[in-house]
C-alpha cells in the first residue's frame, strides 16, 4: 500500500496544558449529552471540529459545516493548532485493560493513498450507507482537513514495520511525544518521527501490503469521493494532499488487538418502529424449528453473564444466546445441517464463509426468515455483557442476542472476497482518539 509521511496540524502546547481536555473519540460514537460534555469540557475540544452541533434555524450560509470551517480557522489564526515544520509518522500506542488484563497495541499514523474499493488495495469488510458519507463529504469540503483516522490493519507476521518504528523510539529519533488518557481510562502515546531514514524504510516495508478497514468505512469512501472531486476541479496532481487521508496502520497479529463482540437489544414492534415479536423460550425453540439445536441455559437479565461465558467456551460462530423477555428464559443456539441448508437457499449472493458468521446467521437466518421479520428491527447495539443486563432490566426489549464477534481473520478473507460483512460484526476496541494530530488536505 503507498503511504506517505504529512506535516500535521497538532494542539500547540503553550495554548493547551493538557490534551486530556481537548481530544474526543470518534464522531460516530458521540451521542448527543456526550457531546454536549465535550463542548463544556474545553472552548478546543476537537469535538468542534468533528462533530459540531446543528440548530433548527440553521441555513445554507449558517450550518454546522460554515461554523466547524470558522472554528478552524481561527484556531489556526491564534496558533491554537499549528502545522509541523516537516512530514512525519506518527508512532501510536494504546495501553487499555480488558478481561482483567493489560494491553498495549502500537501503530502509526501516516497519510495513505485513497482509492477506491476494487483498485487498489485497501480492502472493506462492511456495508456503507449514504447518509455518513453525505455528512462527511460536507465536512471535509468545507474545512480540507482530516480531523480524525481511518482504523487500518495489514498482514505482518513478523512484526517487521512496527519494529523500525519501535527501534527509533529506542533511539531517540523523534522530535515529540505526547499523552492524554481517555474518558474510558484509556491512555493514548504519540511520538513525531521526523528522521528521513526511517521514514523511507516504513514506506518501503509497507508498499507491497495491503488494507483491510477496520473501523472508518465511510470516512475512507469520503476521503476517495472528495479526492475525485478535487480532480473533477481540474487541481488534482501527483503531490495534492487529497491524494491521502489519514490512517492509523495495525498489524493483524499485533498482540494489543483485540476484537471484543457486538450484543444486540432488539426493540418490539410498536406504530412508529419495526421490531421482532415477543415470544417465550418454548415459541422460540418452535420457531427456530430443526435448523438450530437448542437448549434452555438460564433466567433472568443476569443470566446474561453465565450464558455469555457458555458461549465463549463453545468459542464458535453459531453459538447464538437469545434472551425472550415474555418468560425471561434464556437459549443456547447452534445450527444443524438442516439450520445450513436453509442458509444457503436464503442467500446465495454472499460466500459461504459470509454464511458460516454468527452475525450472519443471526439476522439473515433467525430474525428475517425462522421470525419473519418484514423489515429490520431497531436494535441497540452493546458491548458488554453487563450493558445487556441494564437494557434488560429496563423492560424495554422483548429479545436479545449474545453473539461472537468476527474475527481478525475472518475480516481478511471476506475483504479479499470482495465480500462485506453484516453492520456492527466487529467492534475494535479502544477506540482511537481525535486531536492527536490533522491532516490538511490542501
Amino acid at each position: 500500500m503507498e503511504i506517505t509521511p504529512f506535516a500535521g496540524y497538532r494542539y500547540n502546547s503553550s495554548k493547551i496544558a493538557a490534551l486530556d481536555d481537548v481530544t474526543a473519540p470518534p464522531y460516530d460514537v458521540i451521542g448527543e449529552a456526550f457531546q454536549d460534555e465535550l463542548f463544556a469540557k474545553h472552548p478546543n475540544n476537537t469535538v468542534r471540529l468533528i462533530l459540531e452541533r446543528m440548530y433548527p434555524d440553521d441555513n445554507e450560509v449558517n450550518n454546522r459545516y460554515s461554523r466547524t470551517a470558522k472554528t478552524l480557522a481561527d484556531w489556526k489564526q491564534n496558533e491554537i493548532i499549528v502545522q509541523e515544520s516537516k512530514p512525519a509518522i506518527y508512532v501510536y500506542h494504546q495501553i487499555y485493560e480488558s478481561g482483567g488484563s493489560r494491553y498495549v497495541r502500537k501503530g502509526f499514523m501516516c497519510g495513505c493513498r485513497a482509492v477506491p474499493f476494487g483498485y487498489g488495495m485497501v480492502y472493506p469488510h462492511e456495508i456503507t450507507m449514504s447518509g455518513p458519507k453525505l455528512d462527511r463529504l460536507m465536512l471535509t469540503t468545507a474545512c480540507k482537513m482530516n480531523f480524525s483516522q481511518i482504523f487500518g490493519l495489514y498482514p505482518d507476521e513478523e512484526n517487521a514495520v512496527q519494529s523500525l518504528l519501535e527501534k527509533a523510539l529506542v533511539a531517540g529519533k523523534y522530535t515529540d511525544s505526547v499523552t492524554a488518557t481517555d474518558h474510558l481510562g484509556v491512555v493514548h502515546q504519540m511520538w513525531v518521527v521526523e528522521d528521513e531514514e526511517t521514514i523511507k524504510s516504513v514506506v518501503t516495508a509497507m508498499a507491497p501490503k495491503p488494507i483491510f478497514i477496520a473501523d472508518g468505512h465511510h470516512r475512507y469512501e469520503t476521503a476517495c469521493n472528495y479526492r475525485k472531486q478535487i480532480d473533477d476541479m481540474g487541481l488534482l496532481n501527483s503531490t495534492h494532499p487529497a491524494n491521502d487521508v489519514l490512517m492509523v496502520c495495525i498489524a493483524m497479529e499485533d498482540p494489543g488487538l483485540i476484537v471484543m463482540p457486538t450484543h444486540r437489544l432488539f426493540h418490539g414492534v410498536t406504530k412508529l418502529t419495526s421490531g421482532v415479536p415477543e415470544l417465550t423460550g418454548k415459541e422460540l425453540q418452535t420457531k427456530l424449528g430443526n435448523c438450530f439445536r437448542t437448549e434452555i441455559v438460564g433466567s433472568g437479565a443476569d443470566g446474561a453473564h453465565q450464558v455469555w461465558q457458555r458461549i465463549e467456551r463453545e468459542n464458535r460462530q453459531d453459538a447464538i444466546g437469545l434472551y425472550t423477555a415474555k418468560d425471561k428464559k434464556w437459549l443456547l443456539t447452534t445450527i444443524t445441517q438442516e439450520g445450513k441448508h436453509r442458509m444457503d437457499e436464503i442467500d446465495r449472493e454472499h460466500h459461504p464463509e459470509w454464511r458460516e458468521l454468527g452475525v450472519s446467521l443471526l439476522h439473515r437466518l433467525i430474525i428475517e426468515t425462522l421470525l419473519g421479520a418484514a423489515e429490520p428491527p431497531k436494535i441497540d447495539y452493546v458491548h458488554l455483557v453487563d450493558e445487556v443486563a441494564a437494557g434488560l432490566h429496563t423492560g424495554n426489549y422483548p429479545l436479545a442476542a449474545l453473539v461472537m464477534p468476527a474475527t481478525v481473520a475472518h475480516i481478511k478473507t471476506l475483504s479479499l472476497l470482495g465480500d462485506r460483512m453484516p453492520a456492527k460484526s466487529t467492534y475494535f476496541y479502544p477506540k482511537l482518539i481525535a486531536g492527536f494530530v490533522f491532516k490538511p488536505l490542501e
